[in-house]
């Protein structure tokens, strides 16, 4: 997390446009959002102070001045707990979290067993890394001929983002793929944390999709990520619209269950298809 806190600041200085907060937008500028005197202006802080925060010189801003910078950039309630949470982590008083993540690769039998319960509902355990701990058949017959569950040199287990950066078939498989990838990188930015493992992940993203990847996460995203739709153009049943819900597991594991539901009637054919089942045993979020 090494300058994570200036990272941050600077990354949403970049995205509000003068235009948004009042500001003339005419003239040459160097940078796409507002320059930093202008914010300083806003936020009612030195410029000089506004640099040590952006380049980690001055890490323990105060409230008062965390607040400022908040209502200057015009923060959203995710982004504004994301800051305070850097600010908590730059100032030591967060308790570490590397010992935790050793055991996010294991669910619990009870999680595996409500998973058997889901289907034929598609359902899958993720961790905060996008590693897939744990599936029911239904998902199997879903995410498989994707390719999705195929272990890429040298992984342990089947990750999101490594298909999506890494493999060619996901941009097949997913007609919204562009989309698909920003709620990714952002669901791994925004439970990021402090835990080195997902800088190892983003290093390694960042090596196998070049600037596709690092483009991303040098905007430091942040998303809740707890329900959506997604696009499958899958190779048994053809095109698919899921919707898709999201519980985060009460343990000390960053772990999260998905369910897919069809979100049309096409949508609940083919799944009754896919996973052997008799006509309407999944009903369309829709109704139709």
């Amino acid at each position: 997390m090494t300058n994570e806190l200036g990272d941050f600041l600077r990354a949403r200085r970049e995205a509000v446009k003068p235009d948004d907060v009042g500001l003339p937008s005419g003239g040459r500028r160097q940078t796409p959002g507002l320059r930093r005197s202008e914010l300083a202006t806003l936020a009612g802080i030195s410029v000089e102070y506004l640099t040590r925060l952006e380049q980690g010189r001055d890490a323990r801003p105060s409230t008062q001045v965390l607040g400022a910078l908040a209502q200057a950039l015009r923060l959203t309630a995710a982004d504004r707990d994301h800051l305070q949470q850097l600010a908590t982590i730059s100032q030591g008083t967060e308790l570490c979290a590397h010992a935790r993540q050793r055991a996010a690769q294991t669910v619990r039998p009870t999680v595996r067993a409500i998973l058997d319960q889901l289907h034929p509902a598609p359902a899958v355990v993720v961790n905060h890394l996008t590693d897939l701990l744990a599936w029911n058949d239904a998902y199997d017959r879903l995410a498989r001929p994707l390719g999705l569950l195929d272990l890429g040199r040298g992984h342990e287990t089947p990750n999101v983002l490594n298909f999506l950066v890494g493999d060619p078939r996901a941009r097949d498989a997913y007609p919204d793929w562009s989309a698909v990838l920003d709620e990714q990188i952002a669901f791994l930015h925004t439970n990021r944390r402090g835990d080195p493992a997902v800088d190892a992940l983003a290093e390694h993203l960042t090596v196998t999709g070049g600037e596709t990847f690092a483009a991303r996460w040098r905007l430091r995203p942040l998303t809740s990520g707890q329900t959506g739709l997604h696009s499958i153009d899958h190779p048994a049943v053809g095109p698919l619209r899921l919707t898709f819900e999201s519980l985060d597991l009460a343990d000390r594991d960053p772990q999260r269950l998905i369910t897919y539901l069809p979100a049309d009637s096409a949508a609940s054919a083919a799944l009754d298809r896919l996973v052997g089942r008799q006509p309407r045993n999944l009903r369309s979020t829709t109704g139709r």
